[in-house]
């Protein structure tokens, strides 16, 4: 055994001395040596003098190459936890066992370990580079790296955001050398926060390893050590700022060359060469500062026309040469006021948040074609901006993003909240400008780093910190702007600030009745600088189980299976794509109306929607209409999502979405316009149509030239409805001719005289014993149960679906997520409906009761179905209908009856339902006995919710006891 071991490992160093090599690169991926240090002893007993034991693949992560623990209820998690019912409640007791361990929280790795592992290899290093420059370049380690060369230690590094880049010059000699790396993923020396999506269970994991380019590099060792270039497009001329180090005992003489040429664009450019002869003493390093200017045919980046340019800068002596290559874009991102400029054109940032979702690798993509494919489908949506939440991506991305013409907001790799807090001589402050300061060198000279947050959601001394980390900042680089923090509307504002990412004036306000005239004008007023919205939406759907098979990678979603086994034992298995495309389709809505309310907000900077993808952690939060791959769910389509969210969108101003045939709809239409030129000589037309897609009005307004804005007046249209005899849903839909803009909405008509019912059926709000007389005769009744609901009186519905998730915020309303509707069923012959929530059952929905239908029969469906948060996948009803006794009964919970006043829909539903109980369809499926029926205004639910933690978490109470300093 000890001579088959000893030959084992006797390959393994031949393999790994046969790394990829050229002249002035090392590649070291592949194999390295490893092994777990659980006892953190490696230090004290010279791990980096003996052979490690275990072998692992780099780049990768230990997870995932299955290196660490098993998942168990004691596995002690980086992210916080905020909801701890799982722990006790009954039900799930079968997924706390070993062997079935469902973790709800997030998704689960394959395996867990936080603390300290040894990496080691062994290379050959050529005789040639002897006297050069050698660096170990580490990119994306996590977290802290410690390196030694042989048995001498070089140094330590920690950072979350830039390469670990170590000079290896005065410790590699020629020949067979050894590499230690010693990497620590805790988060105890400088806590960014647990929740931060830099290490955080919640997004990416706090994984242990290197993922992106690990090898050595020899350079001259007199050297370009870094090149910033700050573009000045009125004068066509861009400053080069240049640092040249001379690591030799001897003085240089040399020169310094550089030229700019563009590469991706169909128009070319190039500028003359720029030469300077520059003189450096022996062991010293000189700035140099030169202005390249451009000619006439100067490309310009924005996100329409990314053109970008490679700077070649050349320092050439006898014997000596070095050179750098660095991708640019001639840009300027400004502020004028409340509005960002692009090249002094005003932009409006649609943009979503990117919190580190990658569900097959549990790490951040390091290739340009992976953010290439992400940026690709972020802007298919109409979007142009990305907000990476307290995290900095890899270089790749900024490289991604220049091609593809987006707007970053990287931010310092921190929410110091929840633990650590700014201000207050923490190792965080210190370590945000580090981060900062180390993400500006790197990644600087990329066009798309237009704009910097220094983390997400403080506590602490949070106004003074931050202004003076944004002054430091404005002062050191102007290539961007920045913003203290992004927060909460309940956060304090930071006055230095550039722009605000913040809360507070978002949202919809649909506890009123929805309408398209206001907007957020008021909310804003106090902002002098552009106000940009801060993770707007969180719109909930129903988990798509279809997604589980898609996690073949390091991670598993367990919580969707145990949501789907829970959904199940609930008896609604059958229904759970129903449910997805239910709430699927009130989401988009959802979106679509706060999305356009700033569109339609005149000096509205922006916005940054949480998000566009799911978020797979802090409870499980499925609120993006792709899910955490960036892929869709069926529901809409890119396409249908830029009709609201575009470039250029046309807009409505309505009072309401519900009228009577008497009266006469009126509409202001409007346009937002963010386009790279004026949208010239533009002609909207409109077109009214019924849902057969006949056109029953239609007409256009005066060509026009539209200038970028917000909520531009385009002009009005009156479309009388008498002639509306039945109940009817019609669209309008408004476009700009001879363009791909066109938007458009729904809106619902209903006479304001129905025919007399001649009705059989006996109508009361009370299960009384003239009720059960009917039902035992064989007759009919309707039962408005509005506010008499026991059984599921705990659950809120809002018309609003559950906003992130009931998990997070330990079951704050609202707890629905839409309905399913029957809407093939003849009840809703005359009650115009899809399957799922829209504007006409806002005033039968919102605020109603529900029911719970816990002790009904396994298959029994309501007529109208209220879709609960999967954590509890109760079988809720707003309406059912079911033979009982010998009679036929429906039952609704929202107030339907034949006195509404000013309640259009509901009004028209009731008679919709009366015509049906009239009718020879009314036959209902189901049986009932009388005592379950009755149950439900008796009796509570038998299971219902109970929080066992006594926290929550921050965004419920910025102002609470943890976050106060201390």
């Amino acid at each position: 055994m000890t001579k088959k071991y000893g030959y084992i490992c006797l390959l393994l160093t031949i393999l790994f001395t046969l790394s990829s090599f050229k002249n002035d690169e090392i590649n070291l991926k592949g194999n390295w040596y490893f092994e777990i240090d659980r006892n953190d002893e490696g230090i004290t007993q010279k791990w980096y003098n003996k052979n490690l034991a275990d072998v692992i693949k780099l780049p990768g992560s230990m997870a995932e190459f299955l290196k660490g623990d098993d998942i168990t209820l004691k596995t002690k998690w980086t992210g916080s936890i905020y909801d701890s019912s799982f722990y006790f409640i009954p039900r799930l007791e079968k997924y706390r066992q070993p062997g079935n361990i469902h973790i709800p929280f997030w998704l689960t790795p394959a395996k867990h370990y936080v603390g300290t592992a040894w990496y080691q290899k062994e290379v050959n290093v050529p005789a040639n580079w002897k006297g050069r420059r050698i660096l170990l370049h580490l990119e994306r380690a996590h977290i802290e790296t410690r390196v030694w060369i042989n048995d001498k230690e070089v140094g330590l590094q920690n950072s979350l955001v830039a390469p670990h880049i170590y000079d290896l010059s005065a410790f590699l000699l020629p020949g067979k050398q050894r590499i230690s790396i010693r990497i620590d993923n805790r988060i105890t020396k400088i806590n960014v926060g647990p929740d931060s999506h830099s290490v955080t269970d919640h997004t990416q994991g706090n994984w242990n390893g290197i993922i992106g380019k690990i090898a050595l590099e020899s350079f001259s060792p007199v050297y370009i050590d870094d090149v910033q270039i700050y573009p000045d497009i009125k004068n066509r001329k861009a400053r080069v700022k240049i640092i040249l180090n001379n690591s030799t005992a001897n003085e240089f003489n040399g020169k310094l060359s550089l030229s700019a040429k563009s590469f991706n664009s169909p128009k070319s450019d190039q500028t003359k060469e720029i030469t300077n002869q520059v003189a450096i003493s022996g062991a010293d390093s000189k700035i140099i500062e030169i202005e390249l200017p451009f000619g006439k045919g100067m490309l310009t980046w924005d996100e329409f026309d990314p053109a970008l340019y490679h700077l070649s800068v050349k320092l050439n002596a006898k014997g000596i040469q070095s050179e750098k290559k660095i991708q640019f874009g001639m840009r300027e991102f400004k502020i004028k006021d409340n509005q960002f400029l692009i090249n002094d054109v005003p932009v409006f940032l649609r943009g979503t948040v990117h919190n580190c979702e990658f569900p097959l690798t549990g790490y951040p993509a390091t290739t340009v074609e992976a953010w290439d494919k992400i940026f690709k489908t972020i802007k298919s949506y109409g979007l142009n901006h990305v907000r990476f939440h307290s995290w900095c991506p890899p270089e790749a991305a900024f490289i991604a993003a220049d091609k593809a013409g987006i707007y970053l907001q990287p931010e310092g790799p921190s929410w110091p909240n929840h633990g650590p807090k700014i201000g207050l001589g923490q190792p965080i402050d210190q370590f945000l400008y580090d981060e900062t300061i180390r993400m500006a060198k790197d990644y600087g000279n990329y066009a798309s780093f237009t704009m910097l947050s220094a983390g997400n959601e403080p506590a602490g001394k949070q106004v003074e910190y931050l202004n003076k980390f944004v002054d430091f900042w404005k002062a050191k680089d102007s290539r961007r702007v920045y913003t203290g923090m992004s927060v909460g509307g309940s956060w304090p504002v930071v006055p230095n600030a550039e722009y605000q990412s913040r809360g507070g004036v978002r949202g919809l306000n649909w506890n009123k009745l929805p309408e398209t005239e206001t907007d957020f004008s008021a909310g804003i007023a106090p902002f002098k600088v552009p106000f940009v919205a801060h993770e707007i939406g969180q719109y909930c759907v129903f988990p798509n189980f279809e997604e589980i098979s898609k996690y073949k990678g390091v991670y598993r979603a367990k919580n969707f299976e145990m949501f789907r086994q829970d959904l199940a034992d609930h008896n609604m298995a059958d229904q759970a794509k129903d449910f997805l495309n239910a709430s699927g389709k009130l989401q988009v809505l959802c979106y679509k109306n706060e999305i356009e309310k700033m569109l339609r907000t005149p000096g509205y900077a922006g916005f940054q929607a949480l998000g566009l993808q799911d978020f797979p952690g802090q409870g499980t939060a499925l609120v993006g209409v792709l899910d955490a791959f960036f892929q869709e769910k069926g529901y809409v389509t890119s396409q249908e999502y830029k009709r609201f969210c575009n470039e250029t969108v046309p807009l409505l101003k309505v009072p309401k979405f519900v009228y009577t045939n008497t009266e006469i709809f009126k509409a202001e239409i409007a346009l937002f316009h963010s386009g790279k030129s004026p949208l010239q000589n533009a002609v909207i037309s409109w077109t009214i149509k019924n849902e057969k897609g006949i056109a029953l009005s239609e007409g256009n307004f005066d060509p026009k030239t539209y200038e970028n804005g917000n909520g531009i007046l385009v002009g009005n249209l009156t479309f009388p409805l008498a002639e509306i005899k039945e109940a009817s849903k019609l669209n309008l839909e408004v476009k700009a001719n001879n363009t791909s803009f066109v938007n458009d909405w729904d809106f619902w008509v209903y006479p304001e005289k129905n025919p007399e019912i001649t009705s059989s059926v006996y109508y009361t709000t009370v299960l009384d014993d003239k009720a059960k007389a009917v039902l035992q005769k064989g007759g009919k009744v309707f039962l408005n149960a509005s506010g008499k609901v026991v059984k599921g009186k705990e659950v809120e519905m809002h018309f609003l679906p559950v906003f992130w998730n009931t998990s997070w915020f330990k079951m704050r309303p609202p707890h629905v997520t839409g309905m399913l509707i029957q809407d093939k069923s003849p009840a809703f012959a005359n009650f115009p409906t899809s399957f799922h929530s829209d504007l006409q059952w806002w005033e039968i929905q919102n605020r109603s009761q529900v029911m719970n239908l816990e002790d009904f029969p396994a298959n029994f469906r309501p007529l109208v179905q209220p879709i609960d948060t999967w954590f509890m996948n109760r079988r809720l009803a707003l309406i059912i209908e079911a033979k009982v006794g010998k009679g036929k009964i429906i039952v609704s919970s929202a107030d339907l009856g034949p006195d509404l006043e000013n309640k259009p829909a509901a009004k028209q539903l009731f008679i919709s339902l009366q015509q049906y109980m009239n009718s020879d369809t009314f036959n209902p499926k189901e049986d009932l006995s009388f005592d379950v029926l009755i149950d439900i205004f008796v009796s509570p639910s038998k299971e219902q919710f109970k929080t066992f933690t006594k926290d929550s978490p921050d965004e419920l109470k910025p102002n609470s006891n943890q976050n106060k300093i201390k």
